[in-house]
């Protein structure tokens, strides 16, 4: 199936929309019998959760984390990948327009609420997803960029599975309930360290708390972004069946954490275990540069979740399907820790244009990355945009682009690790999105 499923992408990634292969080789039909259902047991705990470094991959912490799960509205964030990734190749502009369709407009709760036929901006259609989690935008998005939810569902499979997420499964674009639909909190980290790394330029919609929309303000379910600080991203979700869900990121001292938890039986629950993690890892990171030798596990109370899900009136993805029952067994497949991507070697003197050849020998290890584009030409032209413009910031730094996975990643390399975290915040301080990269 994913052999069909590659020359599809390929049709799609040379053509744009031209996505018609991907109905053959992912019918209803074969998608149920390809895609296991998972049977969850209600006298299992639900919980799971991870502690990645973003910058080095590294798993700081994880519990059952390989165990499958549902992602429920987390699942946003891979519509939100194919987003940004159509917003990066332009194919999609963010003034361009969504229209809701039928189907789209028929989504359960909870979702912006337009009539079929009416439509949003791109730039709306984020927000919504993000702050609103609404489950119509996320099916007319689907269907903007691929001609159906199922296509696009398709796709959603098989960039999960480019990127490393090796036990995840999409059958819908928004996260509602279908049993289908499983992933893994390390998956899900996965996902989120590959949104901040390809597009850091669109990344700061996870941090948007609230906007106007039509004359009526939306505020969002992340009560992490005003109580945290250094917090800034990325996705909640619900169900009755999944419990409480959270990717998210923080930011202290330079260092950033991504932690997914999942299966809490409350939204302060489920918000206090993840500033636990996050806190706690950064403790245990600052302890670990001054050389002492511990983990987030020998420094937190683990406090496994019990009783009933405490079902909130609306929340993201909220809705339940009928009988649904729910099974939980330590996965035997263990990927692995996440892998990091090469970053900070240097081009291949054969791939550099002949300005680069002759830069300045790297003095460090380090990398400032100021945009992921599907053209290396694109990664070039941002290159030279930000040398242009910030020519002392990144003065002692090698431009180059790193190509992965169809992805052309423009960096600043050799740089130290307090010139690269210098040139970040200098740049973030002129709103220009970059990511600091740390040596493998």
């Amino acid at each position: 199936m994913f052999a069909k499923l590659n020359a599809a992408r390929s049709m799609f990634v040379a053509a744009g929309l031209a996505l018609a292969g991907l109905v053959g080789a992912l019918t209803p039909t074969t998608a149920s019998a390809t895609i296991p259902y998972l049977q969850l047991n209600a006298s299992e705990p639900k919980y799971a959760a991870i502690v990645v470094d973003a910058n080095s991959g590294e798993v700081l912490y994880d519990k059952r984390a390989d165990s499958p799960r549902y992602p429920a509205s987390v699942t946003k964030v891979m519509t939100l990948y194919l987003t940004f990734e159509a917003l990066s190749e332009g194919r999609l502009k963010l003034t361009d327009r969504v229209v809701m369709s039928p189907r789209a407009a028929a989504q359960a709760p909870t979702k912006i609420g337009l009539r079929p036929g009416d439509s949003l901006s791109v730039d709306e259609a984020i927000k919504a997803m993000t702050v609103k989690s609404a489950n119509d935008v996320a099916v007319a998005m689907a269907e903007r960029l691929a001609g159906s939810e199922s296509r696009f569902a398709a796709l959603m499979t098989l960039r999960g599975q480019e990127l490393g997420m090796r036990n995840s499964r999409f059958v819908n674009a928004s996260g509602l309930p279908d049993s289908r639909q499983i992933s893994t909190a390390r998956d899900l980290a996965i996902l989120s360290r590959a949104t901040m790394r390809d597009f850091p330029q669109y990344y700061s919609y996870f941090s948007v708390k609230g906007f106007t929309f039509r004359g009526n303000y939306i505020k969002g379910h992340n009560r992490l972004l005003d109580s945290m600080e250094g917090f800034d991203g990325l996705k909640t979700g619900y169900t009755n069946a999944s419990g409480f869900n959270l990717a998210g990121s923080a930011v202290r001292d330079g260092r950033r954490l991504i932690a997914v938890v999942l299966g809490g039986p409350s939204t302060a629950w489920r918000d206090n275990n993840m500033e636990d993690l996050l806190l706690t890892g950064f403790d245990v990171m600052k302890r670990r540069s001054h050389g002492e030798r511990t983990t987030i596990a020998a420094n937190m109370y683990e406090d496994e979740p019990s009783g009933p899900i405490d079902r909130p009136s609306v929340e993201q993805g909220d809705g339940d399907q009928a009988g649904l029952k729910i099974v939980l067994t330590e996965n035997p497949r263990n990927p692995g820790p996440v892998k990091v991507s090469p970053t900070l070697r240097a081009a291949q003197a054969a791939a550099k244009p002949a300005s680069q050849k002759a830069s300045k020998k790297p003095q460090g290890e380090w990398a400032v990355q100021v945009g992921a584009f599907k053209s290396k030409s694109l990664a070039n032209d941002q290159l030279k945009l930000v040398r242009g413009r910030f020519a002392k910031v990144v003065a002692d730094a090698e431009a180059a682009v790193e190509g992965a996975g169809g992805t052309f990643r423009a960096q600043f390399q050799g740089l130290t690790a307090d010139a690269a975290r210098s040139a970040c915040s200098a740049l973030k301080a002129k709103r220009v999105p970059c990511m600091v990269l740390s040596p493998r």
